[in-house]
């Protein structure tokens, strides 16, 4: 499962995101976050990224920000 969500996001990060204005807030950016994310805690880490994803409005400072 873990495997066909990285692939899933790697898609969006080659395919699609370059033709998108960059609007991340944090580093590492959400979609990279991602991944690191399953890759520490599997499926579990879709958690956090949701939570991460959710974070990245223009009311919110953003900065470092690494996966735990």
């Amino acid at each position: 499962m873990t495997s066909i969500l990285k692939i899933l996001i790697r898609i969006y990060r080659y395919a699609i995101s370059p033709f998108l204005p960059p609007s991340c807030r944090f580093e590492p950016s959400c979609s990279k976050y991602t991944l690191l994310s399953l890759e520490k805690r599997g499926i579990k880490g879709l958690l956090p990224s949701f939570k991460r994803i959710v974070k990245c409005h223009p009311f919110h400072p953003g900065g470092y920000d690494p996966p735990v």
